[in-house]
């Protein structure tokens, strides 16, 4: 128990956060059907620190215990590194604030940028840094959960011969700004500038694709369109944005999109999150085009 506290302690006071995000998240298990379950809580420091007994508890339960700053931060985290990635890292200057072992010889590094990034920023620094150091890019965005040192990773992956799991160490907690800091954050804010305005032109030009004759107002039309490539999200916006300048109305326009499985982006309220989001993203770029007339 001691020991866990100081290792908590040490990983919060370097990530420097003023309220932290916690996951506990427990694996779906086949044999008594029981599914996977994620319990959030939203603590800061001192809270966190009086809850190490009850995090060990749900921890003993098969429980992994994950942690993110809450909101927009300065943080980025690099999973699935190995020793060698670390020793280069701060060899070229990117030096971790905190280095965690997750698993024998698996390592995750939070870098401090010594500065709050924007959520588009914080995506593309991620995965820019994951790349670099060939950690893993599937799990590089803005806000990943990293785990929490002091508890045992509970993937049966790593059971021991003896049946344990194996305890997620801190290794390193400094805390520091990485030397590179400066450099590499502005490198990451030009990239993200030039996608912004690369998808803008290409946002613009949707409305004007050529669509099959005889056939407006269809949105099974721009996805039989080759133009696309079979991009569903595209499809989606360019009919959107194609039927809002002809006057179509959004709530029609919404039905429309509704007729594609949207199953992938998750549960009703995210498919209807991301409906809301392309109808909204459609006017949006319908009055900017018409203030540019």
């Amino acid at each position: 128990m001691v020991q866990t506290s100081e290792f908590v302690r040490k990983q919060i006071e370097a990530m420097k956060a003023d309220v932290f995000e916690l996951g506990l998240f427990r694996l779906a298990n086949p044999v008594d059907r029981r599914e996977a379950e994620m319990l959030p809580r939203a603590w800061d420091s001192e809270t966190l620190l009086r809850s190490i007994a009850w995090l060990r508890l749900e921890n003993m339960r098969g429980r992994n215990i994950y942690i993110r700053p809450q909101g927009e931060h300065h943080l980025s985290l690099v999973d699935d590194l190995s020793k060698p990635a670390i020793d280069r890292m701060k060899a070229e200057g990117f030096e971790p604030a905190a280095i965690v072992e997750t698993s024998p010889r698996n390592f995750q590094a939070w870098l401090n940028h010594g500065e709050r990034l924007p959520r588009e920023v914080g995506t593309v620094a991620a995965r820019a840094l994951a790349s670099r150091f060939e950690g893993d890019t599937k799990a590089a965005d803005w806000r990943h959960f990293g785990r929490l040192a002091g508890f045992t990773n509970q993937k049966d992956k790593h059971r021991q011969p003896n049946g344990l799991f194996p305890f997620v160490r801190l290794i390193e907690s400094t805390g520091v700004v990485y030397r590179e800091a400066g450099r590499f954050v502005a490198t990451v804010r030009e990239q993200c500038e030039r996608e912004r305005d690369a998808r803008r032109k290409r946002e613009s030009a949707l409305a004007y694709t050529p669509i099959p004759e005889g056939a407006e107002k269809s949105i099974e039309a721009f996805r039989q369109n080759s133009a696309y490539g079979g991009d569903g999200t595209r499809v989606d916006l360019a009919y959107a944005l194609y039927a809002i300048c002809r006057g179509i109305s959004a709530e029609d326009v919404s039905t429309a999109l509704r007729t594609r499985d949207l199953s992938h982006k998750g549960t009703e309220r995210r498919q209807e999150e991301y409906i809301q989001r392309t109808v909204k993203k459609a006017l949006a770029l319908q009055q900017s085009q018409s203030r540019g007339r």
